[in-house]
């Protein structure tokens, strides 16, 4: 699609979406060098947003059932599915493009298999392992190789593990690559407990000291550090704050008209995901006022806020089919991505070949 606010529409199968951007938007994206990732449990879709050779905003789509929590790092990217989280790998040399267009091709060459945990935010700490957010068992946990998951941490509060999805616990933040910080909707220790809680119950534990370092908040999501400073998304009011963990104090830093979830940044701008009401209004929840005494109406896309003023530069609207989103990535260094599908023939044709380990025509073995 073009670079405007002109929408542009896509086929998904069972409706149609349409995508408008900002003026300007391929341009950011150009001036950054980074690519972005998303992904939507609504629609079970990845969607890779980057910029053709022509200079034209590229959207890409692949489906993963109940996509939700995403981790990327140099040429691979991590996402969280229904009932694995899958590891997809770029394919592509510096100098290669797919269909002429794509400069990273993400193939799926790794999944651990879970079972439904409803996984939400996923990270690789500093040894290597997978960290997720075990929103039904109500703890931090990794992968085993033998069984769904192993236990890593999990709130005082939380008596024992249930698969009663307790708290909601669902965000995660490392520093130094260890796990620090999350987020929980309640402090509640009963089956479901957190839906009565949503408009101000919502907390962010310190998991070094395992204290309660925020709380007040609304259905909050996506604690992360950057720059020396501690953000989280205060979803339930539409507000990305910045926090002070050795008071709990909040420093408002914009309002935006959608349930956030999802939140990365890039050189001094914050990248948030929003998205619609699912019953048409955000009943209980302080956001839904704040957006009507605005004057406006709920918004499902992406909204890239100057981390200095508060101000929205730039954004990417979903109108139509995609009506929710999760998770953010940036992906630093990639001008226009694609991903390869999981399943099906187009996955079974999508065949490469790592350089031999040794000269295949010398004698001998290894």
């Amino acid at each position: 699609m073009n670079d405007s606010t002109s929408p542009a529409t896509e086929a998904t199968g069972a409706g149609a979406t349409q995508i408008s951007c900002s003026r300007g938007f391929g341009d950011w994206l150009a001036t950054h060098m980074v690519s972005l990732a998303l992904s939507s449990y609504q629609t079970g879709q990845l969607i890779l947003i980057g910029r053709s050779p022509q200079g034209d905003v590229s959207f890409h789509r692949r489906d993963f059932v109940r996509a939700m929590g995403l981790w990327a790092e140099a040429g691979r990217l991590f996402i969280a599915a229904r009932q694995q989280i899958w590891r997809l790998e770029n394919v592509l040399a510096p100098d290669e493009l797919a269909n002429g267009i794509f400069d990273r091709l993400y193939v799926p060459r790794a999944a651990e298999v879970t079972g439904d945990l409803d996984i939400h935010e996923i990270a690789r700490d500093a040894q290597g392992r997978l960290i997720f957010v075990n929103t039904k068992y109500s703890c931090l946990a990794t992968v085993s190789a033998t069984h769904a998951f192993q236990p890593l941490w999990k709130p005082r509060f939380i008596s024992r593990l249930a698969a009663e999805d307790r708290c909601h616990l669902n965000g995660l933040c490392l520093d130094a690559g260890r796990p620090r910080y999350v987020t929980a909707v309640a402090r509640t220790d009963v089956v479901d407990g957190w839906r009565a809680h949503r408009a101000g119950g919502g907390v962010v534990i310190d998991l070094a000291n395992d204290a309660v370092v925020a709380e007040g908040l609304s259905m909050p999501h996506s604690p992360r550090f950057y720059q020396g400073h501690l953000y989280v998304l205060d979803s339930g009011r539409g507000l990305l704050v910045r926090l002070d963990p050795s008071s709990g104090a909040r420093t408002e830093i914009a309002f935006c008209p959608g349930f956030l979830r999802g939140l990365a940044f890039q050189a001094g701008y914050a990248i948030v995901t929003l998205s619609l009401p699912r019953d048409s209004n955000f009943g209980g929840l302080p956001l839904q006022e704040s957006i009507a005494r605005r004057g406006g109406e709920p918004w499902c896309g992406v909204q890239i806020i100057n981390l200095a003023t508060g101000d929205i530069v730039h954004w990417v609207r979903f109108q139509g089919m995609i009506r929710e989103l999760f998770d953010v990535a940036a992906l630093p260094g990639v001008r226009c991505p694609m991903a390869a599908p999981s399943q099906g023939p187009e996955f079974a044709s999508v065949i490469t070949m790592e350089a031999p380990a040794r000269d295949l025509d010398a004698p001998g073995w290894g």
